[in-house]
């Protein structure tokens, strides 16, 4: 007696391979892969779902998250923290572009805290560990499942605080200890923010003792690079020159050529990757199908004056003098520093968060009026710094580019944030599956699930997840390939896919014709 038998529909098996007719049954959250014939009622099963002409896949990996605290902050992120599940994602992997909610010291919790509000979108907790974040998260029940990886700011920040100084090597020693006890625990990797402070101020030298401790894992070194804009090669090199000297596989995050100077570059990079490939060093990355990003408003100020955290950095946004300091060094440009406003414009940033100012969400910095450093100063102090923004920066054709490269996986980079976020968070894989699969051509529905599936298991290391196979982890999206297509837009962007009527997460129903069940089958996953 199966628990589920979903019959007649056709097989995208998370490997790439074609599509192919067969039963999949669920056994103790466990598949079964049936012969095609498997009509309702030849089958013993406790439910049954009639899914002809419609598509069963192995649940979306997504492997570019910021919902590390989005369950814990209870009903007011509900539908936050729905989003992503209802979209057909079984499983997100947290902690990126350095941030995630441990390690720290125990003396430097709250210090790191109070920062990291701007990043999750409410009082976010600090845990000293892995096993504090994965208990916090058993506790706080969830639709579908999450993993970690260790944020090297966060990092940075419990142990050396928000100093833009290099680190000491006692406190390096420290950070490469507490790293290696959150992989021996379940962390999936390291992640690096490199424009972001307080990671913006460790070296190449620091980063590499980390990412040698990841690779002794075999778990990844997962990198927003240092620039994504006009030195977006320099910057690859040395997200390269990392691997290399660590040993650690690479995994670049959300890959753009963003802003005006660099429109256009994907073509050298996605060259350069792909002969780093060939000559056998282990790179992929991952991208989403936008050409508007979103980050922190604070992120457009130059690094200096986010030097301490938070809390100094509203203290310069009191002082005029200081103010001048940033708006010379946005027309100028700092050496080292992605300068996003300088490479398009306050015209294209855009708000999506304001949680004090909600009349303000969907208008850019430019339309507040007056000077706009001092517009978006202002700003950062009425919200406590909590100001997240939409950049209208990149290019249509360098997404397709990145989306059709064959070692490219599909992330969402969801923020979820109350207010206008991107509506990524909501539409990123039925948008692959419906406008450049499906419409558009650009890439098969096999190929594009293998993007979603199979390709980030294996780059994760979730053994049992992202195939269809027997004995496989029973996470399942069945999927409408003629009506799959996002909705959500930046007015709207929590809007629920078409196309999906069902979402399965370790064997139960999750999500029944976009709306979500009672389930709340969940778990903390670890390689």
């Amino acid at each position: 007696m199966l628990d589920l038998l979903i019959a007649g529909g056709l097989v995208a098996d998370g490997t790439g391979a074609p599509l192919r007719a067969a039963g999949v049954g669920v056994s103790d959250g466990r598949l079964t892969v049936l012969p095609p014939d498997a009509e309702p009622g030849s089958v013993a099963a406790a439910r049954v779902i009639d899914a002809r002409g419609l598509v069963v896949a192995p649940g979306f990996i997504d492997v570019h998250t910021h919902s590390d605290a989005a369950t814990l902050f209870g009903h007011e992120f509900a539908e936050l923290a729905a989003a992503p599940v209802r979209m057909g994602v079984t499983t997100e992997i947290c902690g990126n572009c350095g941030s995630s909610l441990f390690p720290a010291l125990p003396e430097k919790v709250a210090e790191v805290a109070r920062s990291s509000r701007t990043g999750f979108g409410g009082t976010a907790p600090i845990f000293t560990d892995f096993a504090g974040f994965a208990d916090a998260h058993r506790e706080a029940p969830r639709a579908n499942h999450l993993a970690s990886l260790v944020g090297h700011g966060t990092l940075r920040a419990g142990v050396v605080g928000y100093a833009d100084r290099p680190a000491t090597a006692r406190e390096l020693a420290v950070m490469c200890g507490l790293l290696d006890d959150a992989l021996a625990a379940g962390a999936a990797g390291l992640s690096t923010g490199l424009i972001y402070t307080p990671g913006t101020y460790g070296d190449t030298d620091e980063v590499v003792a980390l990412a040698a401790v990841a690779a002794r894992y075999g778990r990844p070194y997962v990198t927003h690079l240092r620039d994504e804009m006009s030195r977006v090669e320099e910057a690859l090199e040395e997200a390269v020159e990392i691997a290399r000297r660590s040993g650690a596989a690479l995994h670049v995050s959300h890959h753009k050529t963003a802003g005006k100077h660099a429109w256009g570059r994907t073509e050298r990079t996605l060259a350069t990757i792909a002969a780093l490939r060939a000559g056998g060093l282990d790179v992929t990355c991952d991208v989403y199908p936008y050409t508007e990003g979103s980050t922190s408003l604070s992120a457009m100020l130059p690094p200096w004056a986010n030097d301490g955290g938070t809390p100094a950095l509203l203290e310069r946004l009191r002082d005029r003098g200081q103010r001048e300091k940033m708006r010379r060094a946005i027309e100028e440009g700092v050496p080292g520093w992605e300068n996003t406003v300088g490479n398009g414009g306050w015209d294209r940033i855009s708000i999506a968060s304001a949680p004090a100012h909600r009349e303000l969400e969907g208008r850019t910095i430019e339309s507040l009026g007056g000077d706009p450093v001092d517009a978006a100063a202002e700003l950062l102090l009425a919200e406590a710094g909590q100001v997240t923004i939409i950049s209208h920066s990149m290019r249509e054709d360098d997404v397709r580019r990145v989306l059709s490269a064959e070692f490219t996986m599909i992330g969402s980079d969801g923020v979820p944030k109350p207010g206008r976020p991107h509506p990524r968070i909501a539409g990123t894989f039925p948008r692959v599956l419906g406008r450049y699969a499906r419409d558009e051509g650009l890439l098969s529905l096999e190929s594009a699930v293998h993007k979603m599936t199979g390709m980030s298991a294996a780059r994760f290391g979730l053994r049992g997840r992202g195939v269809v196979a027997e004995g496989a982890v029973a996470d399942l999206v069945v999927l409408d390939p003629a009506t799959v297509a996002d909705a959500a837009t930046y007015a709207a962007p929590l809007l629920p896919a078409a196309g999906l009527p069902y979402v399965i997460v370790g064997g139960q129903v999750v999500v029944r014709d976009g709306e979500l069940t009672a389930a709340r089958p969940g778990k903390i996953v670890t390689p």
